[in-house]
């Protein structure tokens, strides 16, 4: 016997497993005094990539971020709607708005974080 959902319940269901369990990544960050092209050659030598913070009523923000940390969690989709920076530690809040790729290697080459 097959069972039969009615709309309401589909919905009814698919909140109750959306509100069971929530998870937020939270990464680590470092606010950046070297700025430049060469400065940021050296960040990613060191397993760093340089990013920006942007967006909101706060300035700008250069930060460096662990390309390990970051590349592990780009595969989910999670990553993209939005997670939490740690930064000098306070948290913001920040969505992916633009990522430069390696032409051929698996890296992050910059990002681009837009608060919300």
């Amino acid at each position: 016997m097959r069972a039969r959902f009615t709309t309401l319940s589909k919905v009814a269901l698919l909140s109750e497993l959306l509100n069971q369990r929530v998870l937020i990544m939270k990464f680590n960050a470092i606010v950046r005094t070297d700025l430049g092209k060469g400065a940021s050659r050296r960040l990613r030598l060191t397993d760093h990539f340089p990013a920006i913070v942007y967006g909101g009523e706060a300035a700008p923000v250069a930060i460096t971020l662990k390309h390990s940390d970051i590349i592990n969690q780009m595969d989910k989709p999670e990553f993209y709607e939005g997670f939490v920076l740690v930064i000098d530690g306070q948290e913001v809040k920040v969505k992916p708005q633009d990522i430069q790729r390696h032409v051929y290697k698996p890296k992050v080459e910059h990002m681009d974080f837009k608060r919300i």
